[in-house]
């Protein structure tokens, strides 16, 4: 990402999960001098949790608008997110990084991405920002940097701006060549506050995070490896031992 202007009208479409990946995206887009339009999805996923952690990061960042759209992806299913299938708990590392997982959501990024051009067109933004990860991550296809340059080849076939040559789409992904354990760095360097996110699939009955999930586990590993305590709920402060 190149540093820009506010003053100048450099708007980005952040697409804000409530996780600590796109809370960091959102935060070096900010820090690059981007004014921020987060964009959340109620898509049917298991619980509202990450929604209001990604209204918490929203206001925490300032962004100049917080849209959260509301779509019911579990009428397509598919998914241990969208779908009546257990989450897989309590895997190891080499079998996390091992396939595509059941909590892969079908074309949820493409979906996601179509409504953040929509969004960019709307307002006159050429910059989408996506905190993808093709490192530490649980083997999505639509995380991988192939991916996206695709997506943004045809974004700029799409759009009116694109075709009348009056600018260009660029979607950003800050974080696909960071480990984990980077992104928890940069993040806390921009004095993201990791208490706010939110990671786990599967959370206990009371609310809290299970532990157990892949992604529970990816993010007790970068934690770890960043030699950070985690503020999150009922984080682990041992040494990660997976």
């Amino acid at each position: 990402m190149s540093a820009c202007n506010v003053q100048a009208g450099k708007r980005a479409v952040v697409l804000l999960s409530g996780g600590l990946d796109s809370a960091t995206a959102a935060a070096m887009a900010k820090a690059e001098g981007y004014a921020l339009h987060a964009l959340t999805f109620r898509y049917g996923q298991r619980h509202a949790r990450e929604v209001e952690s990604a209204k918490k990061i929203a206001a925490a960042l300032g962004v100049v608008r917080h849209l959260i759209l509301k779509l019911d992806l579990r009428q397509i299913g598919g998914s241990a997110l969208t779908a009546d299938i257990p989450v897989p708990k309590g895997r190891g590392l080499e079998e996390i990084e091992a396939g595509i997982p059941v909590t892969y959501v079908p074309a949820r990024n493409t979906i996601f991405l179509s409504h953040a051009l929509a969004w960019a067109e709307v307002i006159g933004s050429k910059d989408i920002v996506l905190g993808v990860n093709a490192i530490d991550y649980s083997g999505y296809p639509d995380c991988r940097p192939e991916y996206i340059a695709a997506f943004e080849q045809m974004a700029n076939l799409a759009t009116q701006a694109g075709v009348e040559g009056g600018s260009r789409l660029t979607i950003h992904t800050p974080l696909i060549h960071f480990t984990k354990a980077e992104i928890v760095r940069r993040g806390a360097a921009l004095g993201v506050d990791f208490a706010l996110t939110w990671s786990c699939y599967d959370p206990t009955p009371d609310g809290r995070p299970c532990r157990a999930c892949d992604s529970c586990i990816l993010r007790e590993k970068g934690f770890a490896e960043a030699g950070l305590l985690d503020p999150g709920p009922t984080a682990s402060k041992l040494p990660f031992e997976r």
